[in-house]
């Protein structure tokens, strides 16, 4: 029996998986819509959810997406267990694998924590956000919600604006999207935007107007005070004034332009809430649905074959 894989990140993930898994995930938006579910078919298996941030869609999401697929869910309540009085990240390993888990979801303030674990655990490794290295599942529920509505990524054009600096959420849209053949734009002021990103792939634009001229998908991303130096930004207000999303500056993109948020949302901060809640343009609250999806379609995958 060939060891599981894992998902760690989207970098390197073939075009050809990225499909498959968003295939998948369509079949169970359908199913979970019916009221249906798969209850057996991750029967026997055990999924363990281990944050050592906090979360709440991420996490919820996973463990939803594991029950309804028949899994036995184990939450790790990282405030109260041996990690927070010292244990190593490989003594966790340890602990995991004496406890025989099936699938492992982790978040982890450190970027490569998660690719660690994978390295010492027998289970499935899925990244539920590391550092500000990369949110594989975001992107690939971001891409469904995309597809959904427009029926492709190819050719789109997504403009991703505020903190790309400290977004993992924005490097794993980047992978998905350019290795899909969309076109990113990233849009913030410089402090924000990381040194050479246009290697991957992208135009970097410091001009909200220039930014979403002509775009299909405009993208707010949550501004992170906690990963933040002092001085990145100036104040709440004062970014809003420059950088925030609103009626004003959706303007600028396409005029059936959709507007996206991986929340949680600073409201009057990186999008006003006339934007967030536009029953016509908002795609946020669909964003959380396809979360659980995407994430059905994830455990699914590595519990049958695993991926590359």
């Amino acid at each position: 029996m060939n060891p599981p894989r894992h998902l760690l990140q989207i970098e390197g993930l073939p075009p050809s998986e990225i499909a498959a898994l968003l295939e998948l995930a369509e079949s169970y938006v359908l199913l979970n819509r019916s009221g249906q579910t798969e209850r057996d078919l991750l029967h026997g298996r055990t999924l363990i959810t281990l944050f050592f941030e906090d979360s709440t869609r991420t996490r919820t999401s996973f463990e939803l997406a594991g029950k309804r697929l028949g899994a036995d869910v184990i939450t790790m309540s990282v405030a109260t267990s041996s990690v927070n009085k010292g244990e190593t990240l490989l003594d966790t390993a340890a602990t995991l694998n004496a406890m025989h888990c099936d699938l492992l979801v982790v978040r982890h303030a450190q970027s490569g924590a998660p690719a660690l674990l994978a390295q010492k655990v027998d289970a499935a490794v899925i990244n539920a956000g590391d550092g500000t290295h990369e949110h594989p599942t975001q992107a690939l529920l971001d891409a469904l919600t995309i597809c959904r509505h427009r029926g492709r990524l190819e050719g789109l054009v997504v403009a991703i604006c505020g903190d790309v600096l400290h977004s993992r959420v924005a490097r794993s849209n980047i992978h998905l999207l350019t290795s899909m053949g969309g076109h990113v734009r990233v849009v913030g002021p410089p402090t924000l935007i990381p040194p050479a990103i246009e290697k991957m792939g992208v135009e970097v634009f410091h001009d909200m107007r220039a930014g979403l001229a002509g775009a299909d998908i405009v993208m707010a991303l949550r501004l992170q005070k906690e990963r933040m130096a002092r001085g990145l930004v100036p104040s709440a207000r004062e970014y809003f004034r420059f950088w925030g999303l609103d009626a004003e500056r959706l303007a600028y993109a396409k005029s059936d332009a959709l507007v996206m948020h991986p929340g949680p949302m600073n409201r009057g901060v990186e999008i006003d809430s006339a934007v967030a809640d536009d029953p016509e343009r908002s795609l946020i609250r669909e964003q959380v649905e396809m979360g659980v999806a995407v994430r059905m379609a994830v455990l699914d995958t590595l519990s049958r074959r695993g991926l590359s």
